[in-house]
């Protein structure tokens, strides 16, 4: 599709490091895709550094030209320091990502567990620390309602996914997207598991 309309592709790859079965595949090594593609990341996922805002872009020469451009007038640079220990991050040992892998899963498993035992049929992410589920059975109007509810009388944060859409044309959101609210398990064990207690007492009132 990108090929046939000519389009450039901004692909968003923070969570490469983040998988678990089958290792991703960035759209730019795909035939014809290279030329037409500006692939990001940064240290934020792969390293628990979102605050540091180190990232990078790879491109052909004539994109990264306006990116360079643009970009000069946003942020000009991050800190010296922090782009140096940027470096050293970088130059991890392969065991570092098959540990961080194995942390999530043990993590995504958790958090799974955590939300089937509420009631939840979540959807099982095969990347990021995320996951992904319907609060329709719980009976409110939409995802920002159910997300409310939840911090205000159980104790437990998500997003509403409605919020990662723009709006229709008539001014509403996404019907789909208003059933799905959205868990991060990039917790401690003992945060996911309280989540747990608090999420059965949503189910208990159902």
């Amino acid at each position: 599709m990108a090929r046939a309309a000519d389009c450039l592709v901004f692909s968003d790859e923070v969570y490469e490091e983040i998988w678990y079965g089958e290792p991703p595949v960035s759209i730019s090594t795909l035939p014809g895709m290279r030329e037409r593609t500006v692939v990001m990341s940064s240290l934020g996922k792969t390293f628990s550094l979102t605050g540091w805002k180190i990232g990078w872009t790879i491109a052909p020469p004539n994109l990264t030209a306006g990116i360079r451009a643009a970009h000069q007038f946003l942020t000009f640079c991050s800190a010296t320091p922090l782009q140096r220990a940027a470096v050293d991050a970088l130059q991890a040992p392969r065991s570092y990502y098959e540990a961080l892998r194995a942390d999530y899963l043990t993590r995504r498993d958790a958090m799974l567990a955590v939300l089937r035992g509420a009631g939840f049929d979540p959807y099982v992410p095969d990347g990021s620390y995320f996951v992904v589920a319907e609060h329709e059975r719980f009976g409110f109007p939409n995802d920002f309602a159910f997300a409310m509810h939840l911090v205000e009388k159980v104790g437990v944060a998500c997003i509403p996914c409605s919020a990662f859409y723009a709006p229709q044309a008539d001014g509403t959101k996404d019907a789909d997207a208003c059933r799905l609210v959205r868990f991060a398990f990039c917790k401690t064990d003992e945060t996911i598991r309280d989540a747990g207690i608090r999420l059965r007492s949503l189910s208990a009132r159902s």
